[in-house]
This record gives C-alpha cells, sequence and structure tokens, in this order.
C-alpha cells in the first residue's frame, strides 16, 4: 500500500501531536504546581528568618541555605515551564498544520502540502526539544529537592543523637 494511501499515516501525522500536546499540557499543570509550592517554601522560609531572633545560628543559617536551594528551584521551574510551554503551543501547531495539510492533498496543491508538512515537522521537533529539555530541567529541579531534603534529615538526626552517639 502506498504511503499517501495508508489511512493511518494521516492519523498518525495528526494523532500524535495531538497526543504529545496533552502530555505537555499535562506537564505544564504539574510545573506549575511545583513552582506554586517552591513559592510557598520560600515565603514560609522568608518569614522564618524574619522572626529570628538570631541569624547566625545554626538552624538560620540551615534556612537560609535551603532558601538559596528554594529560589534556585524557582528559577529552574520557570524555565522549565517556559520550555514546555513551547512545546505545547509547537506540538499544537504540528497537529493543525498537519490536520490542513491533510485536508489540502485531496485538491492537488502539491507544492503547499510540500511546505505544510516541512512546517509540521519542524514544529513537531522544536516541541520534541523543547519537551526534552523541560524534562532534563525538571529531574535537575528534583535532585535539589532532595538534596535538601537529606539535609534536613541529617539535621534533625544529629540533633536527635545524644553527644558522642552513632547511628547504628
Amino acid at each position: 500500500m502506498e504511503p499517501h494511501l495508508n489511512p493511518f499515516s494521516v492519523l498518525s501525522w495528526i494523532i500524535a501531536p495531538a497526543l504529545l500536546t496533552n502530555a505537555s499540557t499535562l506537564l505544564v499543570l504539574s510545573t506549575g504546581n511545583r513552582l506554586a509550592r517552591a513559592v510557598d517554601r520560600a515565603r514560609d522560609l522568608f518569614k522564618q528568618l524574619e522572626d529570628a531572633a538570631d541569624l547566625t545560628s545554626r538552624e538560620a543559617i540551615r534556612r537560609l541555605g535551603e532558601l538559596t536551594a528554594t529560589e534556585q528551584r524557582s528559577l529552574m521551574l520557570v524555565a522549565a515551564l517556559r520550555s514546555v510551554y513551547i512545546a505545547s503551543g509547537s506540538f499544537a501547531s504540528a497537529t493543525l498544520v498537519s490536520l490542513f495539510g491533510a485536508l489540502i492533498v485531496p485538491i492537488g496543491a502539491e507544492a503547499l502540502v510540500r511546505v505544510l508538512e516541512a512546517c509540521a515537522v519542524v514544529a513537531g521537533l522544536l516541541a520534541l526539544g523543547a519537551l526534552i529539555y523541560g524534562s532534563v530541567v525538571l529531574m535537575r529541579e528534583t535532585r535539589i529537592v532532595v538534596q535538601v531534603l537529606q539535609e534536613q534529615a541529617a539535621s534533625v538526626r544529629a540533633r536527635a543523637m545524644p553527644q558522642g552517639r552513632h547511628a547504628a
């Protein structure tokens, strides 16, 4: 069967970007929630530091370090969010251009179809690159969150252990 007669080829050019648009949109929602949580945590840390009597205490220094990490996370999340927005818009563009191209094929405007194919591929590749970049940034941000949690746990364990004793 010739590729242009295969109904699955037309469907895949339209449905694949549409599904990836949906996936990107879900990633936008979850990244936005992560950013909101980071902003809330930063506000909480600001309040704790403003209320602290001694900003040179061990606890205040730990919170200041956590505030620095939260600020870094927020900047990373904004970059990831921007990238995922680009991915979502580009996947949607690829879907619409592919749909328009599928409607133009019966007319026989072959030059226009070639241009639309190229535009759909470029939009899809841009979307894929933006999605991968955003995902990598989110993984790096997650690593910072885990590092902060490990530092907090180590601090609590150190305070819980009597002097001179070590955890078994």
